[in-house]
């Protein structure tokens, strides 16, 4: 199958000039392969170039954080096995959201469980195939609740309006990616960004105020992300997570990791909040 091969991660990191708080989580970042180990999935929509466990872990080393979430990419599909073999490697540092199919048995997420999974993720972003069937995500919700797991949704901006009943329907806890992907130009009142401040007066959602290059629509430094992020965080503090996004699949632009640190302590220029985005929140969610 032919799919187009994606950027690299920029290789040269700049030494933020934020040092994160010990106990600091990346909560969304990648592993990717190395594929001649772990194969891509042959209905992927793109190929990344492998960025593995060591220099995942390289990189938090020189960023400052201690912890992280590896989150399953469509790349590797639903065979978690390059994930779970990082967590494996991590003494307890690293959690994961796998992705499963609708045939996976009750016994299987008991599996990935004891491993260090906490979560499910679906993509309904476009390019990476659209949105799935809900009656599969219904399905799988109702074995993943009695773990405790949450849901974690990659949506494209329109997808708010579109999905708003199924979102508002959701009983367990969920993750909207990426600051729902709106669009920083359309502006605060764009539907999408009002919807999404409407969803999180719902306790049960969650947002990740990464992937700034996702939404700027000016591009590097990519600060008109900063007033979305900085209004997220107003409207629910305690549900709240950040990650580089490393190793930044499918972006227009790569953006530098150590930049992106920066950029969230411009974000959020309260150094209770940022422990709380950076430490409890996620404790609460993947380490409780």
């Amino acid at each position: 199958m032919k799919t187009k091969t994606i950027l690299a991660p920029d290789p040269n990191p700049v030494k933020p000039r934020y040092a994160p708080p010990p106990g600091a989580c990346d909560a969304h970042c990648h592993v990717f392969g190395p594929g001649a180990r772990f194969p891509y999935a042959s209905n992927r929509s793109y190929t990344p170039p492998d960025a593995p466990k060591e220099k995942l872990a390289a990189l938090h080393r020189h960023l400052g954080f201690t912890r992280a979430v590896l989150v399953q990419a469509s790349c590797h599909g639903t065979d978690n096995s390059a994930m779970l073999d990082a967590i494996a490697s991590s003494n307890g540092a690293w959690r994961g959201v796998g992705m499963v199919g609708r045939d996976v048995t009750e016994q299987e997420l008991a599996k990935l469980h004891a491993s260090g999974v906490r979560g499910a993720r679906f993509n309904f972003v476009a390019h990476l195939g659209g949105a799935p069937d809900l009656t599969v995500i219904d399905s799988v919700v109702a074995r993943i609740a009695p773990l405790g797991w949450h849901l974690q949704l990659h949506l494209d901006a329109g997808d708010i309006l579109t999905y708003r009943e199924f979102l508002h329907r959701l009983r367990v806890p969920f993750i909207i990616d990426h600051m729902g992907r709106i669009v920083a130009q359309h502006g605060f009142d764009q539907k999408p960004f009002q919807l999404l401040l409407e969803l999180m007066k719902n306790e049960l959602a969650w947002v990740k105020v990464s992937g700034p290059e996702r939404i700027s629509s000016t591009g590097k430094p990519f600060h008109d992300a900063i007033p979305f992020a900085r209004t997220l965080i107003e409207a629910a503090p305690d549900r709240v997570l950040w990650g580089t996004d490393f190793p930044h699949p499918n972006v227009k632009q790569m953006p530098n990791d150590g930049e992106l640190v920066d950029l969230f302590a411009t974000m959020c220029d309260d150094e209770a909040l940022r422990r709380k985005i950076l430490i409890d929140n996620p404790t609460r969610l993947y380490w409780a």
